[in-house]
């Protein structure tokens, strides 16, 4: 029996998360909470369940199926789907998402956020693509939310997926123990590890957690002779200061091996309809896209302490 784990998506043919033409395995669970997150139904730790306001009929089966009455009554359509309603067919607050409301859904209005597969369900999915991934150079990301909170399907995953020959990139927050990195060092050719901010208080105020585990394991993985590719979202008001991207520079600079290369990912909001989807108020949702112009100067910075640096990825 292999490794079971709560998958939301494995995305064919991704461009953006590694070299090559890549399936991108995304896992359930974080132990960050970003402000910007743009997966908000991969935090949770367990499955959860979307509401599609634009597919429902509010024909009240969901109602009727509930065992916890976290079913909210029936509104005209119309009214549902009007801009700027604040009315959600679930009040989570009751919600033990226990999938009941998703059986009786008959317009795939509600669907579970993610399904529970095994190790070799994954992989047989990911080896669909084994010809696009040895004419491109791709292969699988393993990401999420955090794979690492997930240590025994992760490194079965990548054992596995080494086996087969498949070249692995594992896309992390960095904040696991050592130790779990350590483990996957023989099977991982690149390693996607996010820096948001050098300054550790603005990096909780915008996480939940300060970045030194985040620091010490990439100097960790740079020592270990690990291929590394850093990851900045750039968040207006938050980390976009020369000041922050030097220190950055300062730091990846001193490292014992040099980074491969570093992106630097302007903030976009493309992801609000997930947020209400879920329920949640996303405070980011009227803040304007990033023009990748703007990251220009970072980029520059960047350069200045010999950092291979894009825009974009």
């Amino acid at each position: 029996m292999t490794e079971k784990c709560l998958i939301t998506n494995m995305q064919r043919f991704s461009t953006n998360d590694g070299p090559g033409i890549r399936t991108l395995v995304i896992g359930v669970g974080c132990n960050l909470k970003c402000k910007w997150c743009h997966n908000p139904e991969t935090i949770p730790m367990h499955n959860t369940i979307f509401w599609k306001s634009a597919l429902c009929v509010q024909c009240g089966l969901c109602l009727e199926s509930c065992p916890e009455e976290a079913i909210r009554p029936p509104i005209p359509v119309e009214e549902a789907i009007a801009e700027g309603s604040t009315y959600h067919k679930i009040d989570r607050s009751k919600c033990t998402d226990c999938m009941k409301c998703v059986e009786a859904c008959d317009f795939d209005a509600l669907v579970p956020v993610a399904k529970m597969l095994t190790v070799d369900d994954v992989l047989d999915e990911v080896m669909r693509d084994e010809l696009f991934y040895k004419n491109s150079g791709g292969g699988m990301t393993l990401g999420g939310g955090e794979p690492t909170v997930h240590p025994k399907f992760m490194l079965e995953l990548l054992q596995k997926a080494r086996e087969k020959g498949i070249h692995i990139c594992l896309d992390t927050n960095g904040t696991a123990p050592w130790k779990v990195y350590e483990q996957t060092l023989p099977f991982v050719d690149f390693y996607l590890v996010d820096m948001k901010n050098m300054d550790t208080e603005l990096h909780k105020l915008g996480t939940g957690a300060g970045n030194e585990k985040i620091l010490e394991n990439i100097k960790k993985l740079s020592e270990a002779g690990a291929k590394i590719i850093i990851r900045v979202p750039v968040m207006y008001d938050y980390n976009d200061t020369a000041e922050n991207f030097e220190q950055m520079g300062e730091f990846l600079k001193g490292l014992p091996n040099p980074v491969h290369r570093l992106d630097l990912l302007p903030f976009h909001n493309w992801c609000q309809n997930k947020y209400n989807w879920m329920g949640i108020y996303w405070p980011l949702i009227e803040e304007e896209n990033m023009d990748p112009i703007e990251c220009e100067d970072f980029k520059e910075i960047l350069e200045t302490y010999g950092i291979n640096c894009t825009i974009g990825g």
